[in-house]
């Protein structure tokens, strides 16, 4: 007598067996629906995908209470303008993203899940907000159904990680990120090590494996969303897609997720996605998209773009728009929350204040510097900022104090106008003036000696993926 609950036998017990991952090569690529138990066809099986042929109608799933999967605006799956509007109304259905730039950024990377084998970079996507209850488990729920390959994990450790990713890697969705980066999370270098690492191909971890004891080089690139209470580490948010979440205003309203009919509508979804993008990714490995950014900044925008070339239509002009005010809101946001910047635009205000003179006693730029109630001088180490504290945090820039003589004959310690013109220009230009090094994230990137044409569209004057605030400590 057979075992009811053995694999033989889970189609007709209705047992849902998970995949087996095996060390080196990932998950396996076929996709189990969880909703209800695919029908026996009588026919062959096939390792790939039980998705739509492209050109007609899709049977992946029974459609949901209201109508079938086609109503939201998607045709065929090689349609990938449409696809994509589809996607991007699903999304927004069931959580409010920050602004229209987040959810095109959220929808693209949904969508570049599935060319991850062609890819060069895997771009992170960092779900954060300042407290629970803004929707941040709530979008991982919905990226589960959509991307490629999901693994969702609420805390994990190096050695799991390592033995999922193969060359066909999943997606990981990582929830309550901040009780691992947290300050009570202990020592978690490994795992962060690993998330940086992966961000580029061709960075694998090496480890002592087997029983024979061999060094074994552990693929580590996969995409990655993860999602917690305030910023993530700073390594992990420089090659983010940053998505800040907020509360929902009263009269902001969303469909309630439920698993009987919101998963299969986004499986179909799902499916159409890996009809269209699946067989392009032998094109999309030598793609060279042109990019409003530059840096580490367009290594990891650049698979979105792909994505929204790949559709057409008003996508490639979209997504650019998203990636260019996206960036930019991050720099500004790194530029109001790094005590470093912020000591150079207090000292410019003071300064502004004390125009005319051209240098100013360290003891007076001190006494200024405290008695800003909303700076964080006058409590800064135990007694507040000093003059060795001054000093410290300025060396960076090149900037120390010096012997200068006064009006009034006297010398004594102190810094000079001149001295802070070129960090000044480099890390906090003021409104108007041209970023230079503190903004090169958000450079537009010449092309043939001409720069070239920005977005179109007007951008946003709210910050796109979300307000800027404090950062958490860490």
């Amino acid at each position: 007598m057979k075992d009811p609950t053995s694999p033989a036998t889970s189609n007709t017990s209705g047992v849902a067996w998970p995949p087996i991952a095996v060390p080196g090569q990932g998950l396996p690529r076929n996709r189990e629906e969880r909703t209800e138990p695919r029908p026996d066809t009588g026919g062959a099986t096939s390792d790939a995908p039980n998705r739509s042929t492209p050109g007609l109608p899709d049977s992946a799933g029974d459609p949901a209470p209201g109508g079938s999967e086609t109503q939201d605006g998607a045709g065929a799956a090689g349609d990938g303008s449409a696809l994509l509007d589809a996607l991007r109304t699903a999304i927004g259905r069931y959580v409010v993203l920050p602004s229209d730039e987040a959810l095109t950024a959220v929808t693209l990377w949904v969508a570049a899940s599935h060319i991850q084998p062609g890819l060069q970079h895997a771009p992170r996507l960092a779900v954060v907000g300042p407290t629970k209850g803004c929707g941040k488990s709530r979008l991982l729920d919905v990226l589960y159904e959509t991307v490629h390959q999901p693994m969702m994990t609420v805390n994990t450790s190096p050695a799991v990680v390592f033995r999922v990713i193969g060359k066909n890697p999943p997606t990981l969705l990582v929830d309550e990120a901040d009780t691992i980066f947290g300050p009570k999370a202990g020592d978690k270098e490994d795992l962060r090590g690993l998330l940086n690492a992966g961000h580029q191909r061709n960075r694998p971890a090496w480890r002592i494996s087997g029983p024979e004891h061999k060094p074994t080089a552990f693929p580590t690139f996969a995409m990655a969303a993860l999602a917690g209470i305030g910023d993530l580490p700073d390594t992990i948010m420089d090659r983010a897609i940053v998505i800040r979440m907020q509360k929902r205003k009263p009269g902001e309203r969303i469909t309630p997720f439920r698993m009987r009919y919101s998963v299969p509508k986004l499986h179909a979804l799902r499916d159409r996605l890996a009809d269209w993008l699946v067989p392009m990714r032998g094109t999309v490995a030598g793609a060279v998209p042109k990019m409003p950014v530059e840096d580490r900044a367009a290594d990891t925008w650049e698979p979105l773009v792909i994505v929204a070339d790949l559709a057409g239509g008003h996508w490639p002009a979209r997504a650019r728009a998203a990636c260019l005010s996206m960036t930019r809101n991050e720099v500004v946001q790194d530029e109001q929350t790094t005590l470093k910047t912020r000591l150079l635009r207090d000292i410019r205000r003071v300064f502004d204040q004390e125009s005319g003179k051209e240098a100013l006693r360290s003891h007076d730029l001190l006494a200024v510097l405290i008695q800003d109630a909303e700076a964080p001088w006058a409590e800064y180490g135990t007694k507040g900022l000093n003059a060795y504290h001054l000093a410290n945090l300025l060396r960076d820039f090149g900037i120390s104090p010096a012997n200068h003589r006064f009006e009034n004959g006297r010398q004594a310690k102190a810094y000079a106008r001149n001295q802070f013109v070129d960090a000044w220009a480099r890390y906090c230009p003021a409104p108007g003036e041209p970023v230079s090094a503190a903004g090169r994230a958000a450079l537009v990137r010449p092309t043939q000696g001409q720069p070239p044409s920005p977005p179109s569209g007007s951008l946003p004057t709210g910050p796109p993926s979300g307000p800027a605030g404090p950062r958490a400590a860490r």
